[in-house]
């Protein structure tokens, strides 16, 4: 069960590159406008630069129920700075211009049906989006959204979880096309000290009901996590571990800007965003 699409994506190309040559992929998630999309931009430049093999780009939405506190407190912030879906799908397009990196929109239902299907399919295929990957929309009402996602040559990425049958995985991979999203633990997002005891057992399940390049995400912060991984996963993926830095340096920039300012010296002197 490969991918939907007729050609080859760029996610299907990372994949068999990284099945040739034996590595586990690196999935970066980075919540979308958070502090700003300029920031957003240079960051995923810079995950690119340093070897992230796919990179997902969250669309911040104001009820985010399968976030922890870090990934919730990072898309508040992005709302408040006036990140929107036709925002993030220019985001794509900027970072297009300088990468050819693989793309996945990593969003709720809601934003992209309020922009409608059609709209949305088409505007992401022109910015250059691989794959769209919606947290809470199931197999069972997804029959339009693969139909037009498909038409428009973009993955489909669905989530399977440790509480999914075999059956349920098996439908879970059917409509997944580019790679299955596995959920190592029930919960939300977060890092965690340690990975789940029964993860392999898990995988397994998955391997056996799909051909898909296999994802592993949530909970995923150290170096450890990501070797026990290899020979297991084709991919891991870090998400709050990444958005909690981004976090750390805004705070330390705040505190800078602070100082900068109580000195009475220039505050348009201190870094920027991203920098």
């Amino acid at each position: 069960m490969g991918s939907t699409n007729n050609r080859p994506t760029r996610i299907s190309k990372r994949f068999a590159e990284l099945r040739s040559s034996g590595e586990l992929g690196i999935i970066a998630y980075i919540t979308a406008g958070d502090p700003s999309l300029d920031a957003t931009a240079k960051f995923a430049l810079a995950l690119a630069g340093a070897g992230a093999d796919v990179i997902e780009l969250g669309v911040p939405f104001s009820d985010p129920l399968a976030d922890g506190p870090t990934i919730q407190r990072a898309s508040e912030r992005a709302l408040k700075a006036g990140t929107t879906l036709a925002g993030v799908l220019g985001l794509v397009r900027r970072i297009r211009q300088s990468s050819q990196v693989p793309l996945v929109l990593f969003s709720y239902y809601n934003p992209i049906l309020q922009m409608g299907l059609e709209k949305f399919a088409s505007a992401a295929e022109s910015a250059g989006a691989d794959a769209v990957l919606v947290t809470d929309l199931t197999p069972e009402e997804s029959e339009d959204y693969r139909r037009i996602l498909a038409a428009h040559h973009l993955d489909t990425i669905f989530l399977g979880a440790p509480t999914s049958t075999d059956e349920r995985l098996a439908k879970i991979a059917a409509c997944s096309s580019g790679f299955l999203y596995l959920i190592s633990r029930t919960g939300v997002t977060g890092a965690k000290d340690a990975l789940p005891d029964d993860l392999p057992a898990l995988l397994r399940r998955a391997r056996s009901v799909t051909q898909l390049p296999i994802a592993v995400g949530f909970g995923i912060s150290l170096p450890g996590h990501v070797s026990v991984l290899g020979g297991l996963a084709d991919a891991a993926v870090v998400g709050s571990a990444l958005v909690s830095e981004i976090e750390k340096a805004k705070s330390a920039m705040r505190a800078r800007n602070r100082k900068t300012q109580a000195g009475g010296k220039n505050p348009a002197v201190s870094a920027g965003p991203g920098e």
